[in-house]
């Protein structure tokens, strides 16, 4: 998998601005999986918060689900139980 980019879907329910909502990572774990929790950049100011790992997908940069070169990366990887 040397040429696929592992992508995740990342809900943050603890935050009321963006509940029930997802918004796609890169991550530089290739263990993630759903359930797992993330620490990731969010909103124009980049502010670290928690959120849940919903979808994982790994496919090459072109067919990323957003335009490759905005997506931002996760910062860290919190494996569930």
């Amino acid at each position: 998998m040397t040429d696929l980019h592992c992508f995740v879907s990342v809900e943050f329910p603890d935050d009321p601005n963006v509940a029930g909502l997802t918004y796609w990572y890169k991550s530089p774990y290739d263990n993630a999986e759903v359930g797992d929790g993330v620490v990731a950049p969010l909103g124009r100011h980049n502010n670290l918060q928690r959120g849940v790992i919903r979808e994982v997908r790994f496919t090459k940069s072109y067919n990323a689900p957003f335009p490759y070169e905005y997506i931002k990366s996760i910062k860290q990887l919190i494996k569930q139980g």
